[in-house]
């Protein structure tokens, strides 16, 4: 269960959304309060401060517009008790697919973040310190996913940080029960319903590893019967 401090900044972060409309603006409040991804992120200071962030596959920005809200709140004095002070990242990089979240994105963060709409098997990634793929692999192919996740070794400094929630294949009906929501959701947002490549967890791990990383894992799928799991994978 997350604290009323964090309902604040997650609350200040869909205001953001506002000026995009009222859908907009309630699908981000419900997945900053109810998705517990992003309270992790910032609870565990997962983002370095001062990083240079890309967040691949940003959708409409969410993560973006939390760490905004989060740097505002904190010197308001509004801060979850013994959390980490909330990264300041040095600069905000977004990709995604869809032109309609990238605009949605744009009306919410403004002159925070540099917003592209592109292709994630196209991307050329930016030198930089951490990098967010939050629920977005799945949507290529196995080839696609190890291109783009070779192009984020190269791309991070040393000691850099990738983010990366998967869902596991071999979690049997939660594992059936997670993609199938994932599929509703994407349809109801993009009006197409999408297909996807997933893994067994072990998998995700294997190929990180083959590129660099040593990879920690950790559930992100708190209060909720889904199988995500949350990757923190650093350059060795």
């Amino acid at each position: 269960m997350t604290s009323a401090s964090y309902r604040v900044v997650a609350e200040a972060a869909a205001q953001r959304y506002a000026p995009a409309g009222q859908f907009a603006k309630r699908y981000a409040l419900g997945k900053l309060r109810h998705d517990p991804v992003f309270a992790a992120i910032l609870a565990q200071g997962l983002i370095p401060d001062r990083a240079r962030l890309v967040d691949l596959g940003c959708g409409q920005g969410l993560l973006l517009a939390l760490l905004a809200a989060a740097t505002d709140a904190f010197g308001q004095g509004v801060w979850p008790a013994g959390w980490p002070p909330p990264a300041r990242p040095a600069s905000m990089v977004g990709f995604d697919f869809s032109r309609r979240a990238i605009r949605i994105a744009h009306r919410a963060l403004d002159e925070h973040a540099h917003l592209t709409h592109a292709d994630l098997r196209q991307v050329e990634i930016p030198p930089c310190d951490a990098i967010a793929i939050i629920d977005v692999l799945h949507y290529v192919d196995a080839a696609d996913q190890e291109a783009a996740l070779a192009k984020c070794a190269t791309a991070l400094d040393a000691d850099g940080v990738l983010l990366m929630r998967v869902n596991d294949a071999g979690a049997g009906w939660r594992f059936t029960l997670t993609r199938t929501v994932d599929q509703l959701a994407a349809l109801v947002r993009e009006r197409t319903l999408p297909r996807v490549h997933c893994r067994r967890l072990a998998d995700w791990i294997a190929l990180l590893e083959r590129l660099g990383f040593e990879v920690r894992t950790q559930s992100a799928s708190a209060g909720t019967p889904f199988t995500n799991s949350l990757l923190v994978a650093r350059r060795t």
